[in-house]
C-alpha cells in the first residue's frame, strides 16, 4: 500500500492541505499515522475523488540548471524529487541548461508549445526560480490561460547556491555589455559613413569637379598655373 504525505495527498485530490486534514478529522478519508505525521493511501484518495479524476491528471516536469555542463546530477536530482511526489501520470520532462534570465530556452519553448496543444494538465517544478529568475508569474499566467496549472514543490526559498547565482549574474552582465558594445559599434559606423560622405562630396577631392590651382597654391617659382576649363 502506497502512502502519501499530507501535501502530496492534497495535490493528488486537488485541495488545500488544510482541507484534506479537516476531512481526515471528520472521518471522510482514512488516514494512517506514521509517528506524528499523517499518511494517506492512494486507494483511499482515489475512493474519495474517483479514480477517473486522478487518471485525467497529466503532469509535465520542468528542470533547469544554469551551467552548460557538469550539472547533470542536479538535473537528475530535480527530476527524481518531482517524480517521487507526482500525483498523476508524468507524460513529459523538459530540461534546460541555461540561465533563468533567458526568455528563450529550448526546453521552455517546447514546454509552452506542447502545453498549448493540451498534452498535459499540470506543470511541476521544484522551485519558482527554476521556471524563471524574473517574470515567473507571467509564465504561470500564460500557462493558466492554456489550461495548465503550475505547481511549485517548494514554495519558499530559492534553488541553487551562490555559484549558480553568480552564473546568472555574469550572464546578465555579458548581455548588458554586448548590447552596449553593439550600440557603440553602430554609432562608430554611422560616424565613419558620415565623414566619408562629407569627404567624397567636398571640392578638391577628385569627385567635386575639375581642380583649379592659384599661383599661391602652385608654390613660389611656379612657371605656369594650370586652370581647368570651368575655372574662371
Amino acid at each position: 500500500m502506497e502512502l502519501l504525505r499530507l501535501a502530496v495527498a492534497a495535490r493528488r485530490v486537488g485541495v488545500h492541505p488544510g482541507t484534506l486534514r479537516l476531512w481526515a478529522n471528520e472521518g471522510k478519508v482514512a488516514v494512517v499515522w506514521v509517528g506524528r505525521e499523517r499518511r494517506f493511501s492512494v486507494e483511499a484518495l482515489d475512493a474519495l475523488t474517483g479514480s477517473a479524476a486522478s487518471a485525467e491528471r497529466r503532469e509535465a516536469l520542468y528542470v533547469r540548471v544554469s551551467g552548460g555542463s557538469g550539472q547533470e546530477s542536479s538535473l537528475a536530482a530535480q527530476e527524481a524529487e518531482l517524480r517521487a511526489s507526482a500525483s498523476g501520470v508524468v507524460v513529459a520532462v523538459f530540461r534546460d541548461r541555461a540561465s533563468g534570465l533567458r526568455e528563450s530556452r529550448p526546453g521552455l519553448d517546447r514546454l509552452l508549445k506542447r502545453g498549448a496543444a493540451g498534452e498535459f494538465t499540470h506543470l511541476r517544478v521544484t522551485h519558482r526560480d527554476r521556471l524563471a529568475r524574473f517574470g515567473a508569474a507571467w509564465l504561470v499566467e500564460v500557462l493558466a490561460h492554456r489550461g495548465v496549472a503550475v505547481e511549485i514543490l517548494h514554495a519558499k526559498g530559492a534553488a541553487g547556491g551562490m555559484e549558480e547565482l553568480l552564473d546568472d549574474f555574469m550572464s546578465l552582465v555579458a548581455t548588458f555589455a554586448g548590447r552596449m558594445y553593439g550600440l557603440r559599434s553602430r554609432d562608430a559606423r554611422r560616424r565613419l559613413l558620415a565623414e566619408a560622405d562629407e569627404r567624397i562630396g567636398a571640392p578638391g577631392t577628385g569627385n567635386g569637379g575639375p581642380e583649379c590651382f592659384t599661383a599661391a597654391e602652385a608654390g613660389a617659382g611656379a612657371g605656369a598655373v594650370r586652370v581647368g576649363g570651368d575655372c574662371g
